[in-house]
């Protein structure tokens, strides 16, 4: 009976521990994983961590994500993504010098310029701000700003695609009088539609057609790699979930036959990572396969439907916290793309209408629309309204069409017009 309760408590002390690495490590997104075990390595003279990323690409389906690769090394397809391209701001600042800025003063000005444009390679800054700061006056600062027209990449620091345009067309080797017409046409680009009897119109178009928007295009941070957590697969026998094994590190432990206290501690604690670790693969597997079932219909081409944390906590036994923390930085691929797994718990308007189907029509809408007449917001709400029966208010649908990278009614009759 005492051997018994024994055993008992050293278990729960063993579930105990795992569980206190097992929060950590399951909150670490996969790329952070190995970092998270590497500072328990660095302290454990035991446990050795041999990285997920080293190891030669095993053979699994296609996909858009970074699961597969040409190459036999994974670590050459990660350097093969991260080779070192300059910042649009390193470009910049290269080109600041005689003869666009021959002297100390016009130099200062031009860094000045340089600190108020955007990623994307507009200026969004002050005038008479930079004015103030460097001394001078605001048309000294915009005659400095206006030689930007001949920086690269082309098209960088001007104020609004339209002038970002006209920049490029600057630099560009357009004949006239097409030259001419394209400039008059960019100078006046909330009228643009009013030149469509010039003879030369069409050409015109097609040169506005090819310049860059927003000019600083193929210099802009490309956003990561992202490496999911779970596969989704679909073929005529049904749907299997994955773990993504092939990049999870792993943990090897040097048990010595050491006896000693020390010893023995060390070589525990590297167990119970390995628990911690593989309790890990087991809940997001379970979450997978949880998410599979109330979101059956999105991996057979429909929508994402509501579904909140507390559906799958329940059926865990969970804390919804906890399973907060389990899809919080980690993503699923299927065969409709890579997404972020909290992308299906959505926000429910109702029990049966969620905020990603009504995103879902209003794209679809503005694909769709009278390009002479485009959609207000006031129209889109009125037919979001009756397609779901729900009451909403005019800024929700704004909102909603601003996230969707979706302009407004305006400014999408103003490039309808370029088509």
């Amino acid at each position: 009976m005492a051997l018994r309760q024994r055993q008992s408590v050293q278990t729960k002390t063993r579930l105990s521990t795992t569980l206190r690495s097992w929060l950590p490590i399951l909150q670490s997104g996969l790329e952070e994983l190995e970092e998270q075990l590497r500072a328990y390595e660095a302290e454990n003279p035991y446990m050795e961590v041999r990285s997920g990323f080293e190891a030669s690409f095993d053979p699994v389906p296609p996909s858009r994500g970074v699961l597969r690769g040409e190459s036999s090394s994974r670590t050459e397809a990660i350097e093969a993504l991260t080779l070192y391209e300059k910042s649009l701001y390193e470009r910049l600042h290269e080109q600041i010098n005689a003869p666009l800025f021959p002297t100390p003063a016009s130099e200062a000005i031009a860094y000045a310029i340089v600190r108020e444009i955007s990623h994307e390679g507009y200026f969004e800054g002050s005038i008479e701000a930079i004015a103030e700061a460097t001394g001078t006056t605001p048309e000294r600062v915009e005659k400095i700003r206006r030689r930007f027209a001949y920086l690269e990449p082309s098209g960088v620091g001007a104020r609004d695609a339209a002038e970002a345009m006209l920049f490029q067309l600057y630099q560009s080797d357009v004949p006239e009088p097409l030259y001419s017409l394209v400039e008059t046409m960019l100078q006046n680009f909330e009228r643009i539609g009013t030149y469509r009897g010039e003879p030369l119109y069409e050409e015109a178009i097609g040169v506005i057609r090819r310049f860059k928007n927003p000019p600083a295009l193929e210099t802009m941070e490309r956003s990561p790699e992202i490496v999911p957590d779970l596969v989704i697969l679909r073929d005529e026998h049904g749907i299997e979930v994955r773990i993504n094994d092939a990049f999870y590190p792993d943990i090897v432990v040097r048990d010595e036959d050491i006896d000693h206290r020390f010893v023995k501690k060390k070589i525990k604690e590297a167990r119970d990572l390995i628990d911690a670790l593989q309790m890990r693969k087991a809940t997001l597997y379970k979450i997978g396969l949880m998410i599979v079932e109330f979101q059956y219909d999105f991996f057979h081409g429909g929508d994402i439907r509501p579904m909140k944390l507390k559906d799958i906590a329940e059926e865990f036994d969970h804390n919804p916290s906890t399973i907060s923390r389990a899809i919080a930085n980690k993503y699923l691929m299927c065969d409709r793309g890579i997404f972020p797994m909290k992308a299906f718990f959505t926000a429910g308007l109702d029990e049966e209408v969620s905020n990603a189907a009504i995103k879902k029509f209003i794209e679809e809408a503005v694909a769709s629309e009278d390009r002479a007449k485009p959609f207000s917001d006031q129209k889109l709400l009125e037919m979001v309204e009756a397609k779901f029966g729900v009451k909403m208010v005019r800024r929700t649908i704004t909102k909603y069409r601003k996230q969707l990278q979706i302009g407004s009614s305006s400014e999408r009759r103003r490039f309808y017009q370029l088509a």
